[in-house]
C-alpha cells in the first residue's frame, strides 16, 4: 500500500472511529438526561440542515471553526501542537474591533483589508511568546499557548474594565460601517435572519491557499521536514527554530482572521464571550480534518452543525452536552491516531521482513 493511500485510509479510519465514540457519549448522556437519542438527533438534524435558517447559521457557526481548523493545521504540518488558538482569536477580535473602530471615512476596499490585517497582526502577536519560548528556548508549544489562554482571559477583562469597553457595559464601540463584512442574505436570500457572511468564502479561499501551499511550495516542504526531526532537516540546511517560529507565528494569524465572522460578520463589536469556545473546538476540526481541504472543509460543517444543534436541543436537554461530546470527540481522533499509526507501522514493519 502506497504511502498517500495509506495515509487516507488511516484517516478515515480515525474519522469512523472518532465519531462513533462521540455519538456513542452522546447517546449515553442523552439517555441519562431521561431523553431519546434517536429523538434528540432527528430534532437536531431538523433543526440545522432542515431549514434555510438552520443551514445559515450552521454557516456561521462553522466559519470561526474553519479558521481555527486551518490555524492549528499548519502549527501541526510543522510537528508543532498549537492549543492557544482561543487565546489569539481572542486577542485578536478585540484589537481588531478597536482598530476598527477608527476606519470611519475610508472605502470599504481600503478599511476592510486594513481591519483583517489587525485581526491577523493581533493574533500574530500573542502567539510570538509562544513561538520564541519554542524556537529560542524549546519550551513545548502547548504548555506556552495554554497559558497564554489564560493570560488572554485575563487581559481582555482588564483592558475592557480600563477604558476600551463602553460604560457599564462589555462591549467595545461599534466598527466602522465601512469595515463590516456583508451578509451572504444579500446573495441568497433565503439565508434571510442567518449571522452567515462573507467570512465563510473567505475562509474557504484562506483553506484553499493552505492546501495549495502546504503542498506545492517550498515553506509547506519545509515546514513538514521540520515536523520529521532535526536529523530530516540537516541535509538540505533547513533553520529549524526559524520555521518552528514561522509556523506557530502564521498560526496565530490565520486563528486572529475568525474575527471576520465575529465581528466583522456578525456583531460589529467586540463583546466579552463573543466566539468563547470556538478555538478549542478548532483543534476538533484540525485533527479530524488531518490537513485536507476536503477534510478541514467537512470536520467545520461537522462541529459547526454540533454548535448549532445544541441551541436546537436545550429545550430538552443542557446544550453543555455538545462541548462534552466534543472533548470526547478530540480525545477519540487523538488516541484513534496513535492506535493506528502504530498497527500501520507494525505492518509495513512484517511486510519489510517478508520481503
Amino acid at each position: 500500500m502506497s504511502g498517500l493511500l495509506r495515509g487516507s485510509v488511516a484517516g478515515l479510519l480515525v474519522a469512523v472511529l472518532a465519531l462513533a465514540i462521540a455519538w456513542l457519549a452522546f447517546d449515553l448522556l442523552v439517555i441519562g438526561y431521561g431523553e431519546s437519542p434517536h429523538q434528540l438527533i432527528v430534532l437536531l438534524v431538523r433543526g440545522t440542515w432542515g431549514t434555510a435558517y438552520g443551514i445559515g447559521q450552521v454557516l456561521y457557526k462553522a466559519t470561526p471553526l474553519l479558521f481555527g481548523g486551518i490555524a492549528v493545521s499548519i502549527a501541526l504540518r510543522a510537528g508543532l501542537f498549537n492549543v492557544g488558538v482561543e487565546g489569539q482569536m481572542s486577542i485578536a477580535a478585540l484589537g481588531a474591533a478597536v482598530v476598527a473602530a477608527r476606519l470611519s471615512g475610508l472605502s470599504p476596499w481600503l478599511a476592510v483589508p486594513i481591519a483583517l490585517a489587525a485581526a491577523a497582526f493581533f493574533g500574530a502577536l500573542w502567539a510570538a511568546p509562544a513561538a520564541l519560548l519554542r524556537a529560542r528556548r524549546g519550551v513545548h508549544e502547548v504548555i506556552a499557548t495554554i497559558l497564554l489562554n489564560r493570560v488572554a482571559d485575563g487581559v481582555v477583562t482588564f483592558l475592557l474594565a480600563a477604558g476600551l469597553a463602553l460604560p457599564a457595559s462589555v462591549r467595545t464601540p461599534a466598527i466602522a460601517p465601512s469595515t463590516r463584512l456583508a451578509r451572504l442574505e444579500t446573495v441568497v436570500p433565503a439565508l434571510a435572519g442567518s449571522a452567515v457572511s462573507y467570512a465563510l468564502p473567505l475562509g474557504v479561499a484562506l483553506l484553499l491557499l493552505w492546501s495549495v501551499s502546504a503542498r506545492w511550495t517550498r515553506l509547506g516542504r519545509e515546514l513538514e521536514q521540520v515536523a520529521q526531526g532535526p536529523e530530516a532537516c540537516a541535509a538540505e540546511h533547513i533553520p529549524v527554530a526559524r520555521r518552528r517560529f514561522e509556523a506557530l507565528v502564521l498560526s496565530g494569524a490565520v486563528a486572529g482572521l475568525a474575527a471576520s465572522a465575529t465581528v466583522f460578520g456578525y456583531k460589529g463589536a467586540f463583546e466579552q464571550g463573543l466566539g468563547a469556545g470556538a478555538g478549542f473546538i478548532s483543534i476538533a476540526v484540525a485533527l479530524l480534518g488531518r490537513g485536507s481541504f476536503g477534510g478541514l472543509l467537512a470536520a467545520a460543517l461537522l462541529l459547526g452543525t454540533l454548535q448549532q444543534g445544541g441551541l436546537v436541543i436545550n429545550a430538552r436537554v443542557p446544550m453543555e452536552i455538545i462541548d462534552v461530546v466534543s472533548a470526547v470527540l478530540i480525545v477519540a481522533v487523538a488516541i484513534a491516531d496513535r492506535k493506528l499509526t502504530r498497527l500501520f507501522g507494525a505492518l509495513d514493519h512484517e511486510r519489510r521482513l517478508a520481503a
